[in-house]
């Protein structure tokens, strides 16, 4: 029996992807067999697909780093066939056949048992980008974030990351503020529970100070680069920084003086690797407290058929929010 799949392939120095059709005996070794169900179009995913990023590490390779369904096949006793499983992050999509086929073959140790409150859609609507919005806002609580020690800013805001992490943080009650560079954007962001909207062409990044006017309790960050470097001069006293992404930039050019003088604490997010004990409690958090209220505004299905276009326009730039993938019988 075959299946489809949609596999990144190397020709000398370049990247192409198609559709293929794959048959399990091809697929990676693996205690679980898993009937995928949906997948996720992370921008991880987008720039593995178009070439446009460095991120496959073994051709060729099935794409998708997200992926929920349930077992059709289990040597390991903690899962069962027909049980409903999510996985995310680790080698999948990267160095290990992924999400993007009807069929895949995973460790057991990559997969976790679907937490009761979400579907299988609702996990692939929140994916690695929900599970890295959610360390993100675990980690800073850790280091003492509250709702009432002021507001948090959320940069890349329209981002699958920035719009889940402005959903979940107005849902604890934070304060929010969403920076981005989509002025039209405004109400949909709004929506989500943002109380003002700061537009990124209107930041001083050619004039900062090491230290500026005091605003953010919290910073979730997308950017990096100047926005990073801009954010933390503007952070209070005792403020944490999730450095989630780079969107802009992997470089930052700053003082140390908002980590000595203000005491900032600047926390490195990788959800790659997160040890699957806290990454277990941190899906049952997203089925509970840190569940988004908006879902079905942040994140909408496209066909297995959409996604070369789906990716081609998130690398340029395009769209908002979250694109779950559905995939057919």
């Amino acid at each position: 029996m075959t299946f489809q799949a949609y596999l990144i392939e190397q020709h000398g120095n370049g990247v192409s992807a198609r559709f293929v059709d794959y048959s399990e005996d091809q697929l990676d070794p693996g205690e679980l067999t898993i009937r995928v169900r949906h997948s996720s179009v992370n921008y991880k995913d987008a720039l593995a697909v178009t070439g446009a990023g460095r991120i496959i590490r073994r051709y060729p390779c099935i794409g998708g780093i997200d992926l929920a369904g349930e077992v059709i096949a289990s040597a390991d006793p903690r899962f069962t066939p027909g049980q409903q499983v999510v996985a995310t992050s680790f080698d999948i999509g990267v160095a290990h056949h992924g999400g993007f086929a009807q069929r895949a073959r995973l460790p057991a140790d990559w997969v976790l048992p679907l937490p009761a409150g979400l579907s299988p859609w609702e996990a692939m609507a929140l994916g690695t980008a929900g599970f890295t919005a959610a360390l993100g806002i675990q980690r800073m609580e850790d280091n003492g974030l509250t709702p009432d020690a002021g507001p948090v800013l959320v940069t890349g805001a329209t981002g699958g990351v920035g719009s889940l992490a402005i959903d979940m943080l107005a849902g604890r009650g934070y304060r929010v503020v969403a920076l981005t560079g989509k002025a039209t954007q405004a109400d949909y962001l709004k929506g989500l529970g943002a109380t003002e909207i700061l537009l990124r062409d209107q930041l001083p990044l050619d004039r900062m100070r090491p230290l500026d006017t005091a605003k953010w309790a919290g910073v979730v960050d997308n950017l990096g680069g100047a926005v990073l470097a801009w954010a933390a001069s503007t952070c209070r006293q005792g403020a944490t920084i999730a450095s989630i992404g780079l969107a802009a930039s992997g470089e930052l050019n700053m003082t140390v003086m908002p980590f000595i003088l203000r005491g900032v604490s600047l926390l490195g997010i990788d959800s790659g690797y997160w040890p699957m004990p806290g990454r277990t409690r941190l899906w049952a958090r997203m089925a509970s407290d840190l569940k988004p209220r908006h879902l079905g505004e942040i994140a909408r299905s496209i066909a297995f058929a959409e996604l070369p276009d789906a990716c081609a326009r998130l690398v340029a730039g395009g769209g908002h929010g979250r694109l779950v993938v559905d995939l057919p019988d």
